[in-house]
């Protein structure tokens, strides 16, 4: 047989005949064959490939694990493990199924089966899935069994459906049922007849001093003799049967091993399984003498095209009699038919690999599970250390105190062999420690092994209580380090449910941007404080990067709770319902722009809206139409991010960042970069995301940036928005000697897919091509590990000041599934989650949390699924580049100015040289409190005059929505806003709290007293834009200027440009290195301005001279 690297996988490549159905014939209906039909129904979404099957029995494929049920029921239909309406939904050219058929000749050479019926059926494929057959003792040959009556074995429902009708014969009626083997058949087969009222007694005899020897040791097969015996029923151990008693055909007896005879009317041999291999002997495939047709790691044997899976297979000398290891097998076969080449790029063939035999079954009443390596400890020199310990704690789940259980036990036996230090792998194969518990009045036994330094947990068996099964079985499965002790696994953890935030001490560190304490946020809530704005008002929390916003948010509800007060939840004071309803609402309604939904849902219906509900809905509407974000009527509902396309930095320029799909980028590309760089000065940094960012952009070059960038082939990096930002990757079979899957084309599909979809907090994606993780997938939004059989997906993991890692979502997915389980989940998000929500969070709040949303994603619980794939496919058909919507449109270009007034460029920032690269000059640590006003101009009001800065044009106004444009006079620069139906209004352009001249970028709103504001682009300090008081912060304030509109021109009433620059100049204000680290020491006492007698200026020196106002009442400017 050619090794499996030379024999070739049947891929499902784009090259094939799309036209002519390849034919795969299944051999067998069984559990395995279905299972396998099922998989290539599934997966060959291509349509390439047809199956034809046949199955001996007349039923269709049933569930043989479940045939005790059919004891209770007699309806073999309950079994079906696919309803008769299944069979007639599938596509005739696609599968055809024959029942009371059997395959009787298979011709390799021909590529044909020949069947039963005569029907002869040829393949392109075949897979044999015979399964086995129960074995008989040697005294009791296959001609024996059938001409004795009473001898039964218990494999498929005509073996039931037999036992059965011969129990209800009157010579049998009340007598004696045997069954031979005391394994998992065995006790099956006993509790079957054990529940016949015509059966009185039953006896099982097994060679063994314990039933269940191949899954159990001693103590746990002990617990359960004692519970099988404790039902009435008879246990013969250390025993066999030497042969039977019949009269006249009929069974009468037993002889066992020891000459005694055991009275018996029915005999049930449950004392193994043969492989099926007769057809593939006859056909001259390799089989192994004891039984089983030889297969090789892609599940092919001797035979060119013919495969075979399950109980009939042998690989490595190996058949598996149970039905995990053949749908292994089924999982292997139909994904390298189907998955190793498709559209999104290619996967390594699935080999078999050591199959779990994990077990987890309830026999005759007792639930039994072995899970792992469940016999290590037999496998290891033993010196055996038995410290035990009377009394076993129990952490009971609800209660802090201690449950004292006296009949328990833990038992803790230490195997010494020779350790291996220094790595994970050596403490797997190092000695072990075997943490034991055995409950005799409860029939409950535990025995759980453990490396010796107890950080990893190898296997174990449970006898009685099996209930944390799932859980040990995943920890085994992945060789994860335990996060608590091998104690805990027997007595229990004492989980809490705690609300994030609320078991921290009160001088806990909250806000790191305005070092606020735990404390803070308590006591404010206890003065009365009663809405998170507020709190941000008083205490400043949540009003620098914004990164503690989430934990102070469950902080706050939390202390309200205990308060008594009902804390809201509504969006914000316009709309009083959450991000959740209001986006069904708009959805529902088909609400298509910011005064519709205002009208619709607002509190006051003509409100302009604010800082929090304008970019909400801006989002709600990309999520949903995703519309061009620079159209006029939602360029206003966008944070300054989002409406210039570019992430604001704090000197008021720009950074770039074009999209890198899965971080595959030419060097040409990378040429192109480097050039516009240069070009532009730009500071350049690689990102964690794996693409380039470029820093210092100005406003008015950004178009011209993007125009080169885009005839490169780059498009939109969307690291502005709440959207996608990036699919990280490693270089999966790329490169990578170790990857299984293609990360990096799978990176790229994704990215490609789901570029520029809005949505509550940014997402982040990775794809890692194997176990080793390069691409760090698990700390994404969602993210993509391959294994062996497909992709494992995770969700709901970040990075950022709160990081959580991702949980596993789905196991073993095939390519061609990922982008639908990924469509639901980012969808799902999208509907369901606050704003500005990481998937994190939104996971971790859920009601139900990860399970929950496991059923409604994956088993499609309440029947959505279809709806989510359909919207996100229309989302993904709308996308758009929008920088490349800026280059080819140029009245979007002129929205890219710095002055409407001039072509003037003013630096908002000194430059300094570090590392070879510019860069903005440091912000101070921390800047004092800086209140602007009227009274701060020398100038008197009185002889201010009206000057012409802007014309209408300029501002672009409409009727629905606010616009804003920045003017240049002398060294001062003011910002410009139209209000609709208000008017127009203009206030200086620098924000005094970080003095940083961006308020013309700044979202307008109002609040529900009627207050007209615009929110700080930088850290949303509010100012109202009719006498410039700070709404959410006392500190600072700024100067509002009068504006009338004379035909197209916007006039300003303002002083001479001398006297508003000695007080609001760019030249004044700019942040510049060496001030900067005079304030960060604390050193002077503020900025001297003409007229405001408030200290040394930035050079140090004081007022002086004729032209200041030193001889004036000097206002008091406090830095």
């Amino acid at each position: 047989m050619a090794s499996p690297e030379k024999q070739d996988v049947h891929q499902d490549s784009d090259s094939m005949n799309h036209d002519v159905l390849r034919t795969i014939f299944v051999v067998g209906l069984g559990m395995v064959g279905i299972a396998f039909i099922e998989k290539m129904l599934t997966l060959d979404e291509a349509k390439r490939y047809r199956l034809v099957t046949c199955g001996e029995e007349t039923h269709l494929a049933y569930n043989r694990v479940a045939l005790t049920d059919y004891f209770q029921h007699r309806s073999v239909e309950k079994l079906y493990l696919n309803q008769v309406e299944w069979y007639a939904q599938q596509d005739p050219e696609r599968f055809i199924f024959h029942t009371g058929e059997r395959a009787t000749s298979l011709d390799t050479i021909a590529h044909s089966v020949t069947t039963s019926k005569g029907r002869r059926i040829s393949y392109d494929y075949c897979v044999i899935a015979t399964g086995s057959e129960s074995t008989l003792p040697p005294y009791v040959s296959p001609a024996r069994a059938e001409r004795a009556q009473g001898v039964f074995v218990y494999r498929n429902i005509s073996d039931l459906d037999k036992i059965l009708s011969y129990s209800e014969q009157e010579h049998v009626k009340g007598g004696c049922a045997v069954i031979v083997g005391g394994g998992l058949i065995g006790l099956e087969a006993a509790k079957a007849v054990f529940d016949l009222e015509a059966i009185s007694e039953v006896v099982i005899i097994n060679r063994q001093a314990f039933p269940l020897s191949r899954q159990l040791d001693d103590e746990g097969g002990e617990i359960v003799l004692r519970r099988i015996e404790a039902m009435g029923v008879r246990v013969l151990t250390r025993t066999s049967v030497k042969d039977i008693i019949t009269s006249d055909g009929v069974l009468t007896g037993l002889t066992l091993s020891d000459d005694r005879h055991l009275k018996a009317q029915m005999v049930i041999y449950a004392i193994g399984i043969t492989p099926r291999d007769d057809l593939a002997r006859q056909a001259g495939l390799k089989c192994v003498e004891k039984g089983g047709v030889v297969i090789n790691d892609l599940l092919q044997t001797s035979a060119q095209d013919v495969y075979a899976i399950g109980e009939c297979a042998s690989w490595k000398g190996n058949t598996y009699g149970l039905i995990a290891p053949g749908v292994e097998m089924a999982d292997i076969l139909s994904f390298n038919f189907t998955q190793v080449e498709t559209g999104l790029g290619g996967f390594k063939p699935r080999v078999m690999n050591m199959p779990d035999l994990s077990t987890k079954l309830k026999l005759m009443g007792v639930d039994v599970a072995s899970f792992g390596d469940y016999f290590a400890d037999r496998r290891s020199a033993r010196s055996v250390l038995t410290s035990k310990v009377a009394v076993a704690e129990l952490q009971a789940q609800d209660k802090a105190e201690k449950a004292i259980v006296k009949e328990g036990e833990v038992a803790i036996n230490t195997v010494t062999t020779r350790m291996k230090h220094g790595s994970r792998q050596a403490a797997l194969d190092g000695p072990i420690e075997c943490l034991t518990y055995r409950d005799p009045f409860s029939y409950v036994y535990k025995k759980y092994i453990f490396t010796a330094d107890g950080k990893y947990l190898l296997g174990g068996m449970m006898v009685g209580d099996t209930s944390g099964y799932v859980k040990l079985v995943s920890l085994v499965k992945k060789r994860k380090e335990l996060e608590e002790p091998p104690s805990k696994f027997i007595i229990g953890s004492g989980s809490k449910d705690q609300d994030e935030g609320t078991d921290l001490d009160d001088d806990t560190q909250i806000c790191s941007c305005h070092n606020v304490i735990k404390g803070a946020i308590v006591e404010s809530v206890k003065a009365g404080v009663n809405t998170l704005s507020d709190l941000k008002a008083k205490t400043k929390v949540g009003t620098g990067c914004g990164g503690c916003v989430p934990l102070v948010t469950n902080i706050f509800k939390a202390e309200m709770k205990k308060a008594g007060h009902i804390v809201s939840n509504n969006l914000c004071p316009h709309f009083g319902m959450t991000r959740q309803e209001l986006f069904s609402v708009v959805k529902i309604r088909k609400l298509m722009t910011f005064p519709e939904i205002m009208e619709a849902a607002g509190v006051q219906k003509d409100s302009l809206g604010c800082e929090i509900c304008k970019p909400t809905i801006g989002s709600i509407l990309s999520s949903l139409y995703n519309e061009l974000v620079l159209a006029p009527i939602h360029h206003a509902n966008q944070d300054t991010n989002d409406k210039y396309l570019a992430n604001i930095q704090r000197n008021g320029t720009f950074s770039v960042v074009p999209r890198v799909p899965g971080g595959e980028i030419t060097p040409d590309k990378l040429i192109v970069l480097g050039q516009v760089a240069k070009k532009y000065n730009l500071y350049t940094k690689i990102t964690g995301g794996q693409r380039i960012d470029l820093f210092g952009a100005e406003k008015q070059d950004l178009p011209d940036i993007w125009e080169e960038l885009v005839a490169a082939g780059f498009e939109s990096g969307h690291a502005y928005g709440k959207a996608l930002r990036t699919v990280k990757s490693c270089v999966g079979t790329t490169w990578c000697r170790y990857g299984i899957g293609d990360s990096v084309g799978m990176a790229i599909h994704l990215e490609g897919r789901y570029k520029g979809i809005r949505s509550p907090h940014k997402f982040k994606g990775g794809v890692s091509g194997c176990v080793r993780e390069c691409a760090e997938a698990q700390s994404k939004d969602f993210g993509l590990i391959a294994t062996d059989k497909g992709w494992n997906i995770f969700v709901a993991g970040n990075g950022g000041s709160n990081p959580r890692h991702a949980t596993l979502f789905a196991t073993d997915v095939p390519p061609s599934k990922v982008v639908r389980i990924l469509d639901r989940f980012l969808m799902y998000y999208i509907h369901t989650a606050d704003r500005l929500m990481r998937t994190a969070r939104w996971v971790e709040q859920f009601d139900g949390g990860i399970e929950r949303l496991k059923k409604i994603l994956l088993d499609d619980e309440l029947g959505i699924c279809a709806d989510l794939e359909r919207e996100m496919g229309k989302l993904i058909g709308s996308y758009a580049d929008e920088w490349k919507a800026v280059v080819n449109d140029p009245a979007k270009r002129h929205q890219f100015r710095q002055f409407v007034n001039t072509d003037e460029r003013r630096p908002q920032t000194e430059v300094i040289q570090e590392r070879g690269q510019e860069r903005p000059a440091d912000w101070p640590k921390q800047l004092p409190p800086a209140k602007l006003s009227e009274s701060t101009i020398v100038t008197p009001k009185s002889e201010w005059e009206w000057r012409k800065l802007a014309t209408v044009p300029d501002l672009m106004p409409t009727d629905d929505a606010t616009t804003s444009a920045a003017v240049k006079y002398g060294d001062s620069q003011l910002a410009i806003f139209h209000i609709p139906r208000r008017g127009y209004f203009a206030t200086q352009q620098m924000c005094p709290h970080k003095r940083a001249f961006v308020l013309d970028h700044g979202i307008v709103g109002d609040d529900l007293d009627g207050n007209i504001y615009v929110s700080c682009p930088l850290h949303k300090r509010n100012f109202r834009l009719t006498d410039g008081k700070c709404l959410n912060d006392e500190d600072f304030s700024i100067i509002p200027f009068d504006v009338k509109q004379e035909g197209d021109d916007l006039l300003v009433l303002l002083p001479d440009s001398d006297k508003l620059d000695a007080v609001i100049g760019t030249s004044k204000w700019m942040i510049k290195q060496a001030s900067a680290e005079l304030a960060s020491r604390g050193g002077g006492e503020g900025i001297e301005i003409a007229g405001v007698g408030i200290g040394p200026s930035e050079s140090g020196s004081t007022c002086s001279g004729e032209r200041s106002s030193c001889s004036r009442e000097k206002a008091s400017l406090d830095w």
